[in-house]
């Protein structure tokens, strides 16, 4: 019969803070929701989703699945950070008190120990290790009670794994605390115990804080909105019960609550939060602005254009969210050595044990003693947890940032770029049309030139229109409305102005008047082929003159695109639809390398394509519709999100929140760092467990030596990734 796909449910598995408890899920689950593949995780964030194809398996059975497993596991809940909700006194803080008392009651057992023994040296023994002498029942006591404090939470893991036959670090360090007592190494399994237990706390601690640099993000929207009713009151409500189209009033100094458009006053808004601008921006009527950014010193009101759930700060929170399961290659390696390494280092510990006493006639308690070294050291969570600890810190940190990474593998992947492809209108250049160029003819000056053409237009919003007005009011211009205004349909307007109708349009209004002459034809060819739109402006008889518009570059773009360069970027190229003469001003304003214009959307896709042949490892950096095939099809996609569109953002892997060309060559450094801490992470845990492995081998190492270099490398991996948090 064929199995009916069902949507994947999504649980939070607590206590789950390593990837051993993972392998541990995906063995006893695998098997009853139909394979390995079809568990997903997020350590970080203790979330397990199951993509189900049993009708027949529910959200109970799946929990008490984790159960046997020896978790406990619940429906996950978007509005909950997950752990702390609906959690008892003692699964919050458990670990860490047994933690405490395993090492208050090690060092009560260690200066017993020397009291009665009549010195350090006489507890012990003359090696340090303990094993000639004979341990006191009260010490035997203290140890032991030190080490069921510390290894509580691992004997049931341990056992299981054990059941399942696959080793994981619990067992290995019940099976080393065990056989330390055997010998008599009371102390030595007590400090193993203890240092065990605090690892595994500051490991939970620094997984935390990465979470918690998450869970910021959701933190930035206000309780309530503030929105105003028929009668003009004011009412505060939840922002998930407002609708779109509803007003809403944000006072000074308030966080805006929903995405918006300004429809009454003026004021200044930190937009940081979402786009990492460091400078508050403008906020005028008509002004776009975001949930989570903060304003300034006037008062808002806002018209609400999407709802909570559809915010541009809920599609971050849940793309980030997303991006911690699309894991980078250096984890999956990690995973997999993982698998063969344990067992690898337990087949090796057993024939440490077994090898010299029998063909060399060695002593059992020495070589059972660097076995159980051996074990200790095996243990593969420090190396395991650093690697998606350093990439959710930089995940983080690209977010404050005003960059939002899709995931793991993309913060990889910008590592080796090697050729970037840019569109040109809204990603090199700004998408608005702005004055250049103002030109009287027939006697006019420049002013009344600008204050005929903007009294036209101020009745006007197309784009050409508002550049215009606002260029003239730039020059001091008032623009009075024409009166009689007129638009013609596709060509242009016209007016009276101080009692004299004029006109104002295209070239092409201009010949269907007949007002064209061979010199303001040339004129014209020449500004049209370098990029210009051109309005002119006349009356009944003659020609005042016209102003030419263009699309300006972003002021960023030219040191960006410089900086792209020194960062290791081979190949810059502009891929747009306009003309050759548009692409080619551009070009030589910022420093492309190469053009293709006159491109439609599947040509921007072959573009990419023969790109990809050639470099390998391309990106794609658009704003519109019609660049979300290109951006797909690259090995990056990065979208200008501020003023981008849905389709590219939702299509590409990065988003460029402020729309902020800089941040580019800063996101390749960032991500180059992250992956320069993931491989000194991975060779520093690697290295460390070598030269432990040499020194048992030789008979120089002792167990909580082991435990203890176990833990400072765990620490300092972890503490490595985390600097990327201040970046």
């Amino acid at each position: 019969m064929k199995q009916c796909q069902q949507a994947p449910l999504s649980f939070k598995i607590h206590g789950m803070d390593c990837a051993e408890e993972v392998n541990l899920l995906k063995s006893r689950l695998g098997p009853i929701v139909g394979g390995e593949h079809r568990l997903d995780f997020d350590i970080l964030n203790g979330k397990m989703i199951v993509e189900l194809v049993d009708g027949n398996l529910s959200s109970e059975m799946i929990v008490h699945a984790v159960a046997k497993a020896g978790l406990r596991a619940s429906p996950w809940r978007d509005t909950s950070d997950s752990a702390d909700e609906g959690v008892g006194f003692w699964q919050l803080h458990g670990r860490t008190i047994l933690t405490v008392a395993s090492g208050i009651l090690a060092l009560a057992g260690l200066l017993l120990h020397v009291t009665l023994a009549g010195g350090i040296q006489g507890a012990l023994g003359s090696e340090g290790l303990g094993v000639a002498h004979e341990v006191p029942w009260g010490v035997r006591v203290l140890y032991g009670l030190s080490i069921l404090s510390g290894v509580w939470f691992v004997l049931p893991k341990a056992g299981r794994s054990a059941l399942n036959l696959r080793p994981d670090m619990n067992l290995l360090m019940t099976i080393a605390v065990v056989g330390a007592v055997s010998i008599g190494e009371w102390f030595e399994a007590a400090t193993v115990s203890f240092l065990f237990a605090l690892s595994l706390a500051l490991e939970s601690w620094s997984v935390g804080r990465a979470r918690r640099a998450i869970a910021a993000l959701m933190e930035l929207t206000p309780p309530s909105a503030s929105v105003k009713q028929a009668d003009g009151s004011e009412r505060e409500v939840h922002p998930d019960l407002v609708e779109i189209g509803a007003i809403f009033i944000v006072k000074p100094g308030e966080k805006v609550p929903l995405d918006g458009r300004v429809v009454g006053g003026t004021s200044y808004v930190n937009q940081a939060p979402i786009t990492g601008e460091s400078v508050p921006v403008v906020k005028n009527v008509g002004d776009i602005v975001y949930a989570g950014t903060i304003n300034g010193d006037g008062a808002l009101q806002i018209e609400c254009t999407k709802l909570s759930q559809n915010t541009t700060l809920a599609q971050i929170v849940r793309m980030v969210g997303a991006a911690q399961s699309r894991r980078a290659p250096s984890e999956q390696w990690v995973e997999r050595f993982a698998r063969i390494y344990t067992p690898a280092v337990m087949g090796l510990a057993a024939a440490v044990l077994l090898v010299p006493p029998f063909l060399f006639g060695g002593s059992w308690d020495h070589w059972l003693y660097n076995a159980l070294v051996l074990l200790v050291i095996a243990c593969p969570c420090a190396l395991v947890i650093s690697t998606p600890v350093t990439i959710v810190a930089a995940l983080a940190a690209a977010s404050r940032g005003g960059v939002l990474i899709k995931g793991g593998v993309f913060i990889e992947a910008l590592a080796s770029l090697k050729a970037i492809a840019f569109d040109k209108t809204g990603t090199l250049t700004k998408g608005e049309p702005a004055v250049s160029e103002v030109v009287p003819l027939s006697g006019h000056d420049e002013n009344e030139l600008l204050e005929r053409a903007a009294s036209l237009e101020t009745r006007s919003d197309h784009p050409l229109a508002r550049a215009i007005v606002a260029f003239a009011k730039s020059r001091g211009v008032e623009a009075v409305p024409a009166d009689d205004f007129q638009i013609v349909q596709g060509k242009g307007a016209k007016g009276t102005f101080t009692g004299r109708e004029y006109w104002l349009g295209s070239p092409r209004y201009l010949q269907e008047l007949g007002r064209e002459t061979a010199e303001i034809r040339l004129r014209l060819e020449a500004l049209s082929a370098t990029g210009h739109t051109v309005v002119i402006i006349g009356n009944e008889s003659h020609v005042c003159g016209f102003i030419a518009l263009t699309d300006e570059v972003r002021p960023a773009a030219k040191l960006a695109l410089q900086q792209l360069r020194e960062a290791g970027i081979k190949h810059l190229v502009m891929l747009t639809g306009d003309n050759e003469g548009t692409a080619q001003r551009i070009a030589q304003q910022v420093g492309i390398d190469a053009i293709h214009a006159g491109l439609l959307p599947a040509d921007k896709v072959a573009a990419v394509e023969n790109l990809t042949d050639i470099y390998v490892s391309v990106a794609m950096i658009g704003d519109g519709v019609n660049d979300a095939p290109a951006m797909g099809r690259a090995t990056l996609g990065i979208a200008m999100g501020a003023a981008g569109s849905d389709a590219a953002i939702e299509t590409a892997d990065i988003a460029l929140m402020s729309d902020d060309l800089s941040k580019l060559p800063w996101l390749i450094r960032h991500s180059r760092a992250a992956l320069s801490i993931i491989r000194q992470n991975i060779g520093f845990s690697l290295f460390m467990k070598a030269i432990f492995v040499v020194l048992t081998l030789t008979g120089h190492a002792t167990l909580w030596a082991a435990i203890g270099a176990d833990m400072g490398t765990s620490l300092l991996v972890i503490a490595n990734g985390l600097r990327l948090l201040r970046a």
